[in-house]
């Protein structure tokens, strides 16, 4: 039988009320989620510091890895 582990205790899935175990799947699927999101972030991070490096390089900055510091208002608009 299928166990699951809560504040070192574990449980037998089988035992568990059908609302328990709607429970337990609402968190995987929360999990999954907040993974799914990080990784989401991590990609557009990457991209930002990408485009960051390029702006940079553009204006005549000197070539670097590191992330360029910008300070970009909210409400800046393109005409």
């Amino acid at each position: 039988m299928p166990t699951v582990k809560i504040d070192d205790v574990d449980y037998e899935l089988d035992d568990m009320s059908d609302e328990a175990k709607n429970n337990l799947q609402a968190i995987q699927y929360v999990d999954q989620e907040l993974l799914r999101v990080q990784m989401q972030a991590a990609a557009l991070q990457t991209a930002r510091n990408a485009y960051g490096r390029a702006l940079a390089n553009h204006l005549g900055s000197e070539e670097t890895e590191e992330e360029p510091k910008l300070d970009i208002p909210d409400d800046l608009t393109f005409d």
